[in-house]
């Protein structure tokens, strides 16, 4: 086996034991596309596990340095001293929106909340939205498509966010100083209109549309929350397995 093979299917072992839902969406994604998409993924992956690393915020900070050093280089060329390397230097030119990704994720190395909803759509433009955009430039997305890609990147990222905020919590990362029901409302109905407007742009076609799909929880779990927010805080916002099948595959056969 080649170091290329090697090393993607590296990534997809990362992504699936990392990420299942979105090894899912990548395994019903048209197989010529996937091997773009994996070194992505298993990459945003080590980079969203880099804060957790330590309980020292500075070290994990140092960790996220790493890689966006790590993918600086790859950017100019350089493989980094890691499994996902070769992988990685594969898909250079989107690899860069990877960068900002880290940077942002420096907010996740410390205890203090988001202090408002502007506070968290950024770091979710940030994070998700570029992951999402990353994706859809692999896949050949127009950049035309950059803004209803990163619209429904930060929406389907909100959807995940809030999964997570009992685990946060129950760790001491409250990831919101406002956990009311008025504020959790409040953003599950904006992340819906960013779906919305995603889903009417015009750009939105072809490889882009293709990018979406690991989203695609995204507007049922958001529709949960507007209609019952207390569901966040009482760690219920999951779909049953059954539901996760019939969505992919509904999804996969007409779009997000």
């Amino acid at each position: 086996m080649s170091n290329l093979a090697a090393s993607l299917q590296a990534c997809a072992e990362a992504v699936r034991r990392g990420d299942p839902d979105r090894f899912a969406a990548t395994m019903a994604t048209p197989a010529p596309l996937r091997d773009r998409l994996w070194p992505l993924y298993a990459a945003n992956l080590e980079i969203a596990r880099a804060p957790w690393a330590s309980s020292e915020p500075m070290v994990s900070e140092m960790r996220l340095q790493w890689w966006i050093d790590a993918l600086e280089g790859v950017s100019e060329g350089r493989e980094p001293p890691h499994e996902i390397g070769p992988a990685l230097v594969k898909v250079a030119a989107p690899v860069r929106h990877l960068i900002s990704v880290a940077e942002a994720r420096r907010a996740d190395c410390w205890p203090e909340p988001m202090s408002d909803a502007s506070s968290l759509w950024a770091y979710l433009d940030q994070t998700a939205g570029s992951v999402y955009w990353a994706a859809a430039e692999a896949l050949g997305a127009d950049a035309q498509a950059e803004m209803a890609v990163r619209s429904f990147g930060a929406a389907a990222g909100l959807a995940a966010f809030l999964q997570a905020v009992p685990e946060l919590v129950a760790r001491a990362r409250a990831p919101l100083a406002d956990l009311s029901h008025h504020a959790l409302n409040a953003l599950a109905e904006e992340g819906l209109e960013r779906l919305d407007f995603a889903r009417k742009s015009r750009a939105l076609k072809g490889p882009a549309r293709t990018a979406l799909l690991p989203g695609w929880q995204a507007r049922v779990l958001l529709k949960r929350v507007s209609s019952a927010p207390e569901i966040v805080t009482a760690g219920g916002l999951e779909l049953s397995e059954f539901s996760r099948r019939v969505g992919l595959l509904r999804a996969a056969l007409r779009g997000v």
